[in-house]
C-alpha cells in the first residue's frame, strides 16, 4: 500500500482476524501494522454479482462500497488455497493472482507433486500419507518409509504455508515425532527425500504470456528454510541473482515457465526449486501462488532485479487481474447457469 500510486488508486484496506472476522481499516496506512483492529469497521464482500462491492456494517446499517479489483496478500489456508478466490469469482470481482483451480492445486503439495509427476517434471521421491490410514497401521508406514527412503527425510503437511509444520527427520525417533507434528496441521502429509541442495526461487508474472525473472537463492539461517528461519531469526540471506552456471539458470527459467502453464497459473506465482550441490541437477519443489510481498520477500526483489520496480509490478498485477476478468466476459454460460 505504501508503494501504490495514491493519485491512481483509492485504497480500501481489509483485514481478516484469526477468528475470521472481516474488518475495513480506517486509520493511516503507516499505523496499519499496530493499530488495524483499533480503527476498523465490520465488513464483508457481497456475493451479489450485480453489486461488485464491499458491504460495510456500522450502527446496524449496511453501506455498499464499489470495488474495481481485489489484491489478496493472504498466505496459506483460507487465502491462498482457492477459497477467497472462489468468493471473488461468485462476486464477479476481479482479483490479482491465480484462479480457484490453480490456487487449490498449488496449495495442496500432494496434488501438485502428482501433477508434476504426470507431466515429467523432475522432482525428488515423495510419499503421500493420510492420517486415518497411518493411525490404523503406524508400523507399516514407518517400515515402508524406511524401505523407500534413506534418512534424512522431510515431513510436511500437504496444505500449509510459510513452512509451518515441516520437520527434518534424521532417524526413526525424529520421523515419528515429525509425522505427529505434521498431522497437527493437516490430515494428509508428505514424506520427501532430503536432497543435499541449494534452495532456488524464480518469480513468474503474466497471464497468457509470461515473464520469468532471474533465479535467486535462499541461504537459510537454520538447517533448512523453516518458519523460524523466515520470520524469527532475520538472518537468512537472499542472493540475487543465484550464482549458477548459465545452462542451469536457463533450465530453471524454462521449467518455471512450463510449471506455471501446467498448473494454469495467472497473474503471478513463485516457483521454487532445489539444485543438487554436487551434480547441479534441478528438482521441482513447489509453487506459491501468493508469494510474499514484505520487505524481505524474494518475489518483488527478483522482479526488481529483472527490471520491474515494485510500484510498476503492482500496476502490472492489477492490470492482469482486470484483463483476466474481461476475458471471462466472453464465455457463454449454459442455460442451466
Amino acid at each position: 500500500m505504501q508503494n501504490m500510486d495514491k493519485e491512481k488508486y483509492e485504497i480500501i484496506p481489509i483485514g481478516i482476524t484469526k477468528e475470521g472476522k472481516w474488518l475495513l481499516y480506517t486509520g493511516k496506512i503507516e499505523d496499519l501494522d499496530s493499530k488495524w483492529t483499533q480503527f476498523s469497521i465490520e465488513c464483508f464482500i457481497s456475493p451479489d454479482r450485480t453489486k461488485k462491492a464491499l458491504v460495510k456494517i456500522k450502527n446496524n446499517e449496511a453501506t455498499f462500497i464499489d470495488i474495481d479489483v481485489v489484491f489478496p496478500v493472504l498466505h496459506g489456508l483460507n487465502g491462498e488455497d482457492g477459497t477467497v478466490q472462489g468468493l471473488l469469482e461468485l462476486s464477479n470481482i476481479p482479483y490479482v493472482g491465480c484462479g480457484v483451480l490453480s490456487s487449490a492445486i498449488c496449495m495442496d503439495k500432494a496434488f501438485a507433486k502428482k501433477l508434476a509427476l504426470l507431466e515429467g517434471i523432475p522432482q525428488g521421491h515423495f510419499l503421500v500419507v493420510y492420517k486415518n490410514e497411518y493411525l490404523a497401521k503406524k508400523d507399516y508406514f514407518i517400515r515402508r518409509i524406511e524401505s523407500e527412503f534413506s534418512y534424512p527425510v522431510f515431513v510436511k503437511p500437504a496444505n500449509s504455508g510459510s513452512s509451518v509444520g515441516i520437520s527434518k527427520a534424521k532417524d526413526r525417533e525424529d520421523l515419528v515425532l515429525a509425522i505427529h507434528e505434521a498431522f497437527l496441521y493437516d490430515t494428509k502429509i508428505l514424506i520427501e527425500q532430503a536432497i543435499n541442495a541449494r534452495e532456488i526461487e524464480c518469480a513468474v508474472l503474466g497471464n497468457d504470456e509470461v515473464f520469468v525473472s532471474e533465479p535467486g537463492e535462499i541461504i537459510p539461517s537454520r538447517e533448512f528454510y523453516s518458519y523460524e528461519a523466515k520470520y524469527v531469526d532475520d538472518l537468512s540471506e537472499l542472493i540475487i541473482p543465484a550464482r549458477l552456471p548459465k545452462e542451469v539458470t536457463e533450465e530453471i527459467k524454462d521449467l518455471a515457465a512450463r510449471i506455471y502453464k501446467i498448473f494454469e497459473c495467472c497473474g503471478m506465482a513463485r516457483v521454487d526449486f532445489f539444485v543438487d550441490k554436487d551434480t547441479n541437477k534441478v528438482y521441482f519443489n513447489e509453487v506459491n501462488t501468493i508469494p510474499g510481498f514484505t520487505n524481505i520477500s524474494m518475489y518483488p526483489k527478483l522482479m526488481e532485479f529483472s527490471g520491474i520496480p515494485y510500484s510498476q509490478l503492482i500496476d502490472k498485477l492489477i492490470s492482469l487481474a482486470i484483463e483476466k476478468n474481461e476475458q471471462k466476459k466472453s464465455i457463454k454460460y449454459s442455460k442451466e447457469g
